[in-house]
């Protein structure tokens, strides 16, 4: 869920979104990187559910569709709620996560090119 924007999702909004999702590790400190798939929930859980490839050597699962992704880096700050980051929009990208019980439990990374 920490990972799943919505679709009209603005690049500049990284602090907000990351602040209402409550995305800090367990000690309260920000994350360096925080990914956001910008798309609508059905369409990631189907990564797991017949539309990804598994990856058998990694346990991750690519997607075979490409996503609309911001990745937001911390810029500023240390603990919350001071973390300020910056974000960039990526296009065309496929995701790979890893999934249980048919869905995905963890987002691992972006790929610009889907490599066999």
């Amino acid at each position: 869920r920490q990972h799943i924007g919505r679709t009209d999702m603005a690049a500049k909004k990284c602090d907000s979104e990351i602040r209402g999702k409550q995305i800090y590790n367990t000690d309260n400190t920000c994350k360096p990187t925080n990914t956001f798939i910008l798309d609508n929930p059905t369409n990631i859980k189907s990564i797991c559910q017949g539309e990804g490839d598994l990856n058998a050597g990694t346990g991750l699962t690519r997607s075979r569709n490409t996503f609309r992704i911001i990745v937001c880096e911390l810029k500023s700050g240390e603990r919350k709620p001071r973390c300020q980051y910056e974000g960039s929009l990526l296009t065309n990208r496929y995701v790979a996560v890893r999934c249980e019980n048919n869905l995905p439990v963890h987002f691992d990374r972006d790929i610009m090119n889907f490599e066999g």
